[in-house]
């Protein structure tokens, strides 16, 4: 099997599958999410069995069915593959939200084909909303109850200050001071901030257009590799600071109407 032969449907539709069934499980296990709890990073920075469960449930499957890929995962699964396809896995995004059964956590799985993400999808486990997009084929989001999907195109704010900015923080205390800093001095400068605990359900907010624009620093693969490609399918600038590629160490995704002065204002902030 090789990356030619990796269609971006095909493989949307394999993630799309998978993470039906990891949501179920996850679903399932919210219950008893407190019951076995580890940390990680830092004693903010947790992982629940459901975690891992949900991580060895989608690698079974994706390696079931094309067992020459590889694997990166953000629980430890990781393989090299020899098919040119790589999949890029966040078993729940949003752990502190499931562990405190705020509805906003996510299964997350992109499909990169040499090197690039050319599929993605995003299924908020507790409301059940799908967030799908391949690479030059757009951006959609399918909801419980609603016939047909809605093709997702952002939002058009006229301005930075009646922009509403989405963004997360990390879990060590020196990253904090750092982040706090930045959102202290944009606060100022636009109509409001947002803080919805999931990188990758941000990404897929401001695709939405439930927020204008997001932004987060240091952010792993298994964070925005699906978020991304649905912002950036929906028309959103998906970029870093100073023509840097995105995530390093900056993520942006903004609406195009903003993100001029968004990335400016970014950009002199951290630099203070």
């Amino acid at each position: 099997m090789s990356a030619s032969s990796a269609v971006p449907a095909e493989l949307l539709a394999l993630a799309v599958e998978v993470a039906r069934e990891a949501a179920a499980l996850v679903a399932r296990g919210r219950s008893s999410a407190a019951d076995s709890v580890d940390v990680k990073s830092s004693p903010v920075d947790v992982v629940t069995a459901v975690d891992r469960a949900s991580e060895e449930l989608i690698t079974a499957r994706l390696l079931s069915a094309r067992p020459d890929d590889g694997l990166l995962g953000e629980e430890g699964a990781e393989r090299a593959g020899t098919s040119g396809v790589r999949w890029v896995i966040d078993p729940i995004d949003g752990t502190v939200n499931f562990l405190y059964d705020l509805p906003a956590y996510a299964v997350s799985i992109a499909a990169e084909v040499d090197g690039v993400v050319r599929a993605g999808v995003v299924l908020n486990a507790a409301t059940g909303e799908l967030y799908t997009a391949t690479e030059g084929g757009g951006a959609e989001l399918s909801s419980p109850g609603q016939p047909r999907p809605v093709r997702l195109t952002g939002s058009r704010p006229v301005s930075l200050e009646q922009a509403l900015v989405a963004t997360g923080f990390g879990y060590r205390v020196e990253q904090r001071r750092a982040q706090g800093a930045v959102v202290a001095g944009l606060l100022p400068r636009v109509r409001d901030i947002r803080r919805h605990g999931s990188s990758a359900l941000d990404l897929c907010t401001a695709a939405a257009g439930r927020v204008d624009a997001y932004y987060e620093l240091d952010l792993k693969p298994w964070d925005h590799a699906a978020g991304a490609l649905v912002a950036a399918e929906a028309g959103l600038v998906v970029t870093g600071l100073g023509g840097r590629p995105f995530g390093e160490p900056m993520a942006v995704a903004a609406a195009p109407s903003i993100a001029g002065p968004l990335l400016e204002l970014l950009e002199a902030l951290s630099a203070a």
